[in-house]
């Protein structure tokens, strides 16, 4: 046992290429199969520890799984099963997570899923713990899933910084989101961050995104450590930080500030996959660089210019579509794609021919109305899509009712131009002190007549800990504000949480206040 583990404790730790060529030595040298056929004669007669690390060894080294070597050792293991220690349940745990499903590994699966089951209340040691978690993998059953929940829990204040982010890819491993576990992992993380590798931070923002686990104050931490040793990170490291930023919604400012000064000194860095994926996560988050829009723009449009030979067309839609969400429009590449759709080469016979016919109708909406010549229109037509409202905004409508005393001074399911929604609408004079009623403003151009637009929107349209909307939904408050409306935006979780009085209140203040902002006092809370 102990010349198996030490072999393989030299073979893990060398390149992939001296494994291949120090694998062949080690399974032609005659020695190692004496050593196997010891291993195999004196395998019942093994102490516990020997036996559950022979099998590590023998497996990891990639000794094949249907040798009798290998199939007798796990049968071996099976019978001495109850035998085991903690420890050795661990390390057996972790070497079947390795191994294919046939009948025996199944067998010993089931057996030590039972024993585990078993044992949990009396594991005292995190890290077998979240060994376990991550062995037991997203197969195992809830109940078990909760039981290694509970016993993390009672163990949690010794957690350390390893233990922290190894439990975060443990609960991954185990497709399990347990907010208390993760909590405490973020606060331990957030205390020793100035501790963590590069590689480590963006595992942690990965796991974060697969647990789909939203902590403000863990995403900020990570964002002010980086941008306080911005000069210590290369471009490439920056942009991976800001794709797994974008993953998760959350918006880090400052980072992307820097971020977009370096490429516009520099856009080498630029080649096309790495510049979809920076179009990508700037327009998503809705970030345009204060102080430098024009030279940041215009270093994306160069590039894009350059790359548009290459791109495929899907390629070329999604880099359009990011630019002109952004308000920008890159007409090279919009004449481009004009041809490429006249032809039908953009829509023809595509699994995501939905998202793209919505992506084109966005391109020219855009091109139409963040056109400089555009003019608002002194009358803008609409149409009501249904006298259904559906349940999550009853509420408002009630609320509407009660304040304005008529459900005929506002319109409800308002369809307009341009394939845009909104929720309600509200027409009022000039000065925003009086609500006129909808009738009496239809069918005729009138200047002094002011239009509120109130969208009910998710929590996800925002980007994470804020009320700063997204790229569609500002995209879509910009168009509305083009077409002659005063948008609100109102967070319907939030709203729904109100009481009737509090909503009435709420709605009182946003329609007759000039500058009023969505929320602008409501703190989103993490995992709500």
């Amino acid at each position: 046992t102990n010349c198996l583990t030490t072999i393989w404790k030299l073979f893990k730790n060398l390149s992939e290429d001296q494994q291949r060529y120090e694998k062949q030595l080690i399974f032609e040298h005659p020695t190692f199969v004496k050593l196997c056929q010891q291993l195999l004669r004196d395998s019942r007669r093994m102490t516990r520890g020997d036996l559950v690390f022979s099998l590590h060894a023998v497996v990891s080294l990639g000794v094949p799984q249907n040798t009798l070597l290998v199939q007798t050792l796990v049968r071996v293991c099976q019978e001495k099963l109850n035998q085991l220690d903690n420890r050795c349940i661990s390390v057996l745990a972790t070497t079947l997570a390795g191994m294919d499903k046939d009948k025996n590994v199944s067998a010993l699966q089931a057996g030590l899923q039972l024993l585990v089951e078993q044992r949990i209340p009396s594991i005292r040691d995190i890290f077998i713990l979240q060994n376990l978690m991550k062995c037991m993998g997203k197969d195992a059953p809830v109940f078990l899933k909760k039981k290694l929940e509970v016993a993390v829990l009672k163990e949690i204040d010794h957690l350390t910084f390893p233990n922290a982010l190894r439990m975060f890819l443990a609960l991954v491993a185990m497709n399990y989101c347990s907010i208390p576990i993760l909590n405490a992992c973020s606060e331990k993380i957030q205390e020793s961050i100035h501790d963590a590798s590069f590689r480590q931070l963006i595992l942690i923002l990965e796991a974060c995104h697969n647990l789909q686990y939203r902590n403000v104050k863990l995403f900020s931490a990570v964002e002010d450590y980086v941008n306080s040793t911005a000069c210590l990170w290369d471009k490439r490291q920056i942009f991976l930080f800001l794709s797994a930023f974008e993953t998760l919604g959350f918006q880090p400012r400052e980072l992307m500030g820097i971020f977009a000064e370096k490429v516009t000194e520099d856009p080498e860095f630029l080649n096309l996959k790495n510049l979809l994926i920076v179009l990508r996560v700037y327009s998503r988050l809705n970030y345009i660089p204060s102080g430098q829009k024009h030279p940041f723009f215009e270093t994306l449009h160069n590039c894009l210019n350059k790359y548009i030979p290459q791109m495929s067309n899907t390629e070329l839609l999604k880099a359009v579509y990011s630019l002109c969400v952004l308000g920008y429009l890159p007409h090279r590449a919009l004449d481009e794609l004009l041809q490429k759709d006249s032809r039908n080469e953009l829509l023809s016979g595509d699994l995501y021919q939905e998202q793209k016919e919505m992506m084109l109708r966005c391109v020219r909406t855009c091109m139409e109305l963040d056109s400089p010549s555009f003019k608002k229109p002194a009358f803008v037509l609409t149409e009501n899509s249904s006298s259904l409202v559906s349940l999550n905004l009853r509420k408002a409508r009630e609320a509407l009712i009660e304040l304005l005393g008529d459900e005929k001074m506002f319109q409800q399911n308002v369809q307009l131009p341009y394939k845009y929604h909104i929720d309600f609408e509200i027409r009022m004079d000039s000065e925003r002190k009086k609500v006129l009623p909808i009738s009496a403003t239809d069918d005729h151009a009138d200047s002094s007549v002011q239009r509120l637009a109130f969208l009910f929107v998710p929590l996800s349209a925002f980007c994470v800990g804020t009320t700063h909307p997204q790229g569609k939904l500002a995209m879509k408050k910009r168009h509305l504000n083009k077409l002659g409306y005063h948008v609100i935006l109102v967070l319907s979780k939030k709203f729904q949480e109100m009481t009737n009085e509090d909503a009435i209140e709420f709605l009182k203040g946003e329609i007759y206040s000039e500058n009023a902002l969505p929320f602008s006092e409501v703190t989103v809370q993490d995992n709500n």
